[in-house]
């Protein structure tokens, strides 16, 4: 057991080492540079953010990670559409100018609340694996897990994309504008170009060795072997014919149509490490509704995505583990870090060995939310120093099943989008191709995503099986956490982020800050992040947040200071509306 632990974390450091360089960049990356060619209000929007207010509004509001996608979505709402509608429009927009985060090559969760009938529906639109992989997909020949970025770059860790499936469905449920008009934005701009943001210059100079591994990828990102500078303008043709393909015959185009043919043939053709995607594999995708899963706290219902997902089971779970405990003192208190860290690492422990793809596995939801199980679970954290040990608890079970704990590597990228619309309806997607650029492979103008690479990488350990093991057509755990808070069955929130596996501390932290700290929800977007997941406690470096180191380590914890890129898309819902969208990216929350 040593010896795996040991190659997986030289894995798992050779991965944080390249997450940590493209992270650096990020602080810089929300300028001006991408409001060019946009309405005034739309930079004042940014001076809000700037400036740490909330922007406001009275009918709707739409709160994403490029301007750009904001306008379109906001167009679609000004003209009646629904938040249906504008999360189309939303979305084929930041597969243009955010393509390294998301597209439609990838997948996504939707948390979904209908004020007529005021239900919370979940969506799960995340990719499969292939009928063709096995659990050794991610290892080599002596069974021994690859390096992260071998598994990555190439075919081999695509999985079958579910945004376009996912779009679809939720304008059929929801939408009420013509199908074509929602891709008009995306056709628009990817012919007559966009300004090259300076996140997106600077991703590109960081990654261009892997990009340029697929001739493609290569040409659009670094034309005439120059990388894309901040203020460029890029067009994308290829999208553009994508996405009138898209508007002319809907997903089937994806599933059954050229492009699903032409992904294939990149994926089995990619050289030096094709994958074994099969038209078969996309004829059968479907879009899955599953049960919400909610966690009480403080009088509010925090409703989001289970399984395959583990943000709602985890975000739920940190919650109730610090419901009992005063947490006023606020964010600067080592105490309330305290509890808050400890209360992540008992929910990631479990995370780590029960939550999985449930189609597969079966994973005790009820019994990890438990409230007399999360209350023995809380009085963990009733002393006053870090928990020596952590393990994952015995959760009430309907199956005697005995789980290994995983090992899979989920790094930062990712999108989250959140939209209220004039009906009262809430929409908070995150959406994804998972690394940053996914797996450097481009079909049609965008990227295809290297989701694969959220499974485990390992089977088994001592012969215990991982819940989170890649098997055929089976969904990759995420930690993707799109949430709606409700109160006496009225949204009042809606949160989400982009991060890797620190999602479940960025969107608790939110909540937190709304519920607990009495925060705007620009302030809560903005609050200095401290996140705690397998025993380290990471502060964000250059912020508040990093003057607890001091006291966190004289607590018994394990310290480091590093940048810390969260997304958070943030829409309050009471009298009128409040959008926050964080400062750490070039996104931002506009309404009227």
């Amino acid at each position: 057991m040593r010896v795996v632990l040991t190659i997986w974390s030289l894995i798992w450091a050779g991965a944080v080492a390249a997450q940590q360089a493209a992270d650096a960049v990020a602080p810089e990356a929300a300028g001006a540079g991408a409001f060019e060619n946009l309405p005034s209000e739309f930079a004042a929007a940014l001076e809000a953010k700037n400036a740490g207010q909330p922007v406001t509004a009275s009918d709707w509001m739409v709160a994403a990670a490029n301007p750009h996608a904001v306008k379109a979505g906001a167009d679609v709402l000004a003209a009646g559409g629904t938040a249906a509608d504008a999360l189309v429009a939303v979305q084929v927009v930041l597969g243009l100018v955010e393509p390294q985060s998301s597209g439609l090559g990838g997948g996504a969760f939707l948390v979904w609340y209908d004020a007529a009938s005021g239900e919370v529906t979940t969506l799960d639109g995340r990719e499969t694996a292939p009928l063709a992989a096995t659990p050794r997909l991610f290892q080599d020949a002596n069974g021994e897990p690859l390096k992260f970025f071998d598994a990555v770059v190439g075919g081999r860790s695509v999985g079958t994309p579910g945004t376009p499936a996912l779009l679809a469905e939720v304008h059929a449920r929801w939408g009420n504008r013509d199908w074509a008009s929602l891709l008009q934005p995306g056709i628009d701009l990817a012919e007559a170009g966009f300004p090259v943001s300076p996140r997106l210059a600077a991703l590109v100079e960081g990654d261009q060795e892997r990009l340029a591994s697929s001739g493609v990828t290569a040409s659009y990102f670094m034309p005439d072997g120059e990388v894309i500078q901040p203020g460029n303008i890029l067009k994308n043709p290829a999208y553009a014919e994508t996405l009138r393909s898209f508007a002319a015959e809907g997903a089937g185009v994806f599933y059954g149509g050229q492009i699903g043919r032409d992904i294939v043939a990149t994926v089995q053709g990619a050289a030096g490490n094709p994958g074994v995607l099969s038209e078969v594999d996309l004829a059968i995708y479907r879009v899955k509704e599953r049960p919400a899963v909610c966690a009480p706290y403080r009088g509010h219902e925090v409703c989001g995505m289970g399984p395959p997902s583990s943000g709602a089971v985890a975000v739920g779970q940190i919650l109730m583990g610090l419901e009992p405990y005063d947490l006023s003192a606020g964010p600067q208190d080592a105490t309330v870090r305290r509890i808050m860290g400890d209360a992540a690492r008992l929910a990631f422990a479990d995370r780590g060995r029960y939550l999985a793809d449930s189609d597969y596995v079966p994973v005790p939801v009820t019994g990890l939310l438990d409230p007399a199980y999360m209350a023995e679970r809380a009085k963990l954290l009733e002393g006053d120093r870090a928990l020596e040990e952590v393990a994952p608890g015995n959760p009430a079970f309907d199956h005697a099943l005995n789980w290994a704990d995983d090992d899979s590597i989920e790094l930062p990228s990712t999108s989250h989008i959140s939209i209220v619309d004039a009906a009262g309806n809430v929409a908070s997607m995150t959406t994804t191709i998972e690394n940053g650029f996914g797996s450097r492979l481009m079909v049609g103008g965008f990227l295809l995503n290297n989701e694969l690479t959220d499974f485990s990488f390992s089977s088994q350990s001592d012969g215990v099986p991982i819940a989170n093991r890649v098997e055929p057509g089976k969904r990759p755990r995420s930690s993707m956490a799109p949430t709606i808070v409700l109160r006496d069955g009225a949204p009042v929130l809606a949160v989400g982020s982009p991060g890797g596996s620190r999602i479940i501390g960025y969107v608790s932290q939110a909540i937190v800050g709304v519920i607990d700290w009495g925060m705007n929800v620009q302030e809560a977007a903005s609050i200095p992040h401290a996140v705690n997941r397998f025993g380290t406690y990471d502060l964000e470096e250059g912020t508040a947040a990093a003057e607890l180191e001091e006291a966190l380590t004289e607590m018994g914890f394990e310290v480091g200071t590093r940048a810390l890129t969260s997304g958070l898309h943030l829409i309050a819902i009471g009298d009128g509306l409040q959008g926050g969208a964080d400062p750490r990216r070039e996104g931002i929350a506009y309404g009227q």
